[in-house]
């Protein structure tokens, strides 16, 4: 009797790494690969002990979130309430990424420079975890019984992500000038 292969540590993170710049993948995994990325960026930010390397970091983190919310704000959230004919989970989502924003504006260009610093990238953090954790397990959910084309929407969100990484002064409140940052996956 065949069975699939096991994935491995290796092949999931190609996985992971493939539906974040393809475009040939659902709306939810293009997502939740987002999620896992931001993740293991705030897990190397507690780890780091260098101020460049946290000023790196952060300066990812930031465009990474940005990105992600601006791409579920234009795309995602609005099909979803629609077919969802939601009046709760999308306006709470959105909310939620506002307080977000909020935080990225205070760590945006700053030296990472001390105890406070690091707090707010920990509250972010958090934020982030509970954000992800009611997308996933409610807002996810629910939109993949819909009758949402959600390979068509991930072929939406992967082209606007791209554009967005490729020219950040696109990105709602990006500085003036601001430049593409060097990706850790």
């Amino acid at each position: 009797m065949a069975t699939a292969p096991r994935k491995t540590s290796a092949s999931r993170k190609t996985a992971a790494g493939t539906a974040r710049g393809a475009s040939r993948t659902d709306a939810i995994a293009l997502l939740r690969a987002d999620h896992k990325h931001v993740s293991e960026l705030f897990e190397q930010y507690e780890s780091a002990r260098s101020t460049a390397k946290k000023k790196t970091l952060v300066a990812s983190i930031c465009q990474e979130l940005s990105v992600h919310a601006q791409i579920e704000e234009e795309i995602f959230y609005p099909a979803v309430k629609a077919a969802l004919k939601d009046k709760e989970l999308v306006p709470e989502a959105q909310v939620e990424h506002q307080s977000l924003k909020d935080l990225i504006a205070q760590v945006r260009d700053k030296e990472p420079d001390g105890e406070m610093f690091d707090a707010k990238i920990k509250v972010m953090s958090e934020y982030v975890k509970h954000h992800v954790k009611e997308e996933q397990n409610e807002m996810f959910v629910r939109a993949k019984k819909t009758r949402l084309d959600l390979q068509q929407l991930g072929e939406q969100l992967a082209a606007r992500k791209q554009s967005l990484m490729d020219d950040p002064s696109q990105l709602e409140g990006a500085p003036a000038g601001q430049a593409p940052v060097e990706n850790f996956a």
